[in-house]
């Protein structure tokens, strides 16, 4: 009896084996298609919730495979079903797909030269956080996976989502109008995988975070009304100028002087201030928008109390009045601690054990987070720095210089198919 027992054992694990060679020649041969297909949504970007031809391309490769497709999801998402020959499980993969509105630096062939209106202002359109590597990872693995579906034990969603970097003014969109729609329903959603390429992490490396991965995002928009009069005769004004520069001061006193930073981080950045219209005029009214950054609810609520009680008594101490209105961004992206354990074993064989490093929360935010407060998440981060150049010095996301090395996308592709059949075959 022991011996036939040790020989089901030797089987099963020799078809594992050859499984997974056969997947991973698969993965090695569609690597050059997924190259081809991230320059192409490089050079063709798209901004928020505008994303009708990425989704077309999207839509085109999963029906090719076989695939059930739904299209217009929360405006041009695009949402894929693939059924495995067994019952099991659902889990989800997610890929953003829109672009910023940043004009491109790096001499590529496939650099972007494409041009919108953002905000009521012309701007070059690029792919400066890597969406158009997340889009190529994605229909790598749907074409993976379609072609060992009689392997699969349940249900894959593949979730091509707009708007991650924001809607439009004015519009609904990102992760939480799909969810709004119903993506993580028919079938319901088990658990969900995301990953983002990373321009300060070296291919070939992982990073992980269990619990509060990334920040909690908040918009924040201060007015300050003050007296308007010449600028050579500032006793007659009420400066919302200096008003708001004393303001602004004081913000960073919150997180420098009042918050427990040995808990988590927390930020409060002005990004932006509007004010008068000449040099010699004394505006009547200054306006700042900014954003909020927490790890934690408790300590978001603590900065926001504080700051809508130092905007309008430093205001009135010069003078003047001030409003602040706090407007809610992204959750925390939070990843179950429980499925990270499970799955960390699949990262460490996929990339080696060296290769998969545990990191510390960034400040960042993602609104993949909306997916994980209705089920279990996992969110990580791929390495797109070239080996030549130091990580520290990769341009960073959202700037014109940005660049991702296409040899870290395969990693990409092999590591969400390993974490699809691994997830559904656990019990």
């Amino acid at each position: 009896m022991r011996k036939l027992t040790l020989l089901v054992l030797f089987l099963a694990s020799f078809t594992l084996q050859a499984q997974s060679k056969k997947m991973d020649k698969m993965i090695d041969d569609i690597e050059s298609k997924v190259i081809e297909w991230r320059r192409d949504f490089h050079q063709n970007p798209e901004l928020s919730n505008r994303e009708f031809k990425t989704a077309k391309k999207i839509t085109a490769h999963l029906k090719s495979l076989g695939i059930e497709v739904q299209t217009k999801v929360a405006h041009t998402g695009v949402v894929g079903i693939l059924k495995g020959k067994k019952p099991g499980k659902v889990v989800a993969l997610r890929a953003d797909m829109d672009a910023l509105p940043v004009t491109e630096r790096v001499d590529l062939p496939y650099k972007s030269q494409v041009t919108g209106t953002y905000n009521g202002k012309e701007t070059g359109v690029m792919h400066a956080c890597g969406h158009d590597t997340h889009v190529a990872i994605l229909m790598g693995v749907a074409e993976v996976l379609s072609k060992n579906k009689d392997l699969l034990k349940g249900t894959v969603k593949f979730i091509f989502q707009p708007a991650e970097e924001g809607a439009p003014a004015g519009e609904e969109g990102g992760a939480k109008l799909m969810i709004k729609e119903g993506v993580l329903e028919n079938p319901k959603v088990d658990a969900i995988f995301g990953l983002h390429i990373s321009s300060g992490t070296h291919v070939g490396n992982i990073n992980y975070k269990p619990g509060g991965a990334m920040a909690a995002a908040q918009r924040f928009v201060i007015k300050v009304k003050g007296k308007q009069a010449h600028g050579s005769r500032p006793w007659q004004s009420v400066d919302p100028i200096v008003a708001s520069a004393q303001i602004i001061t004081a913000l960073q006193t919150i997180v420098s002087r009042e918050t427990e930073l040995t808990k988590e981080a927390a930020v409060i950045t002005v990004g932006m201030i509007n004010a008068g219209i000449r040099n010699n005029i004394i505006p009547e009214s200054a306006e700042m928008i900014g954003t909020i950054r927490t790890l934690d609810y408790a300590m978001q609520k603590k900065l926001n109390d504080r700051m809508k009680e130092m905007v309008p008594a430093i205001a009135k101490a010069y003078g003047a009045e001030a409003t602040i209105e706090i407007a809610s961004g992204t959750a925390i992206t939070y990843n179950n601690e429980a499925l990270v354990t499970e799955m960390l074993p699949t990262l460490q064989r996929v990339a080696g054990k060296k290769h998969v490093r545990l990191v510390d929360a960034i400040t960042g935010a993602e609104d993949f987070s909306f997916f994980q407060e209705k089920v279990p998440g996992f969110y990580f981060f791929l390495g797109g720095t070239p080996l030549t150049l130091a990580e520290k010095d990769a341009p960073s996301h959202h700037t014109p210089d940005f660049f991702i090395d296409d040899s870290g996308l395969k990693l990409g592709v092999k590591t969400m198919v390993n974490l699809t059949f691994d997830y559904l075959n656990m019990k």
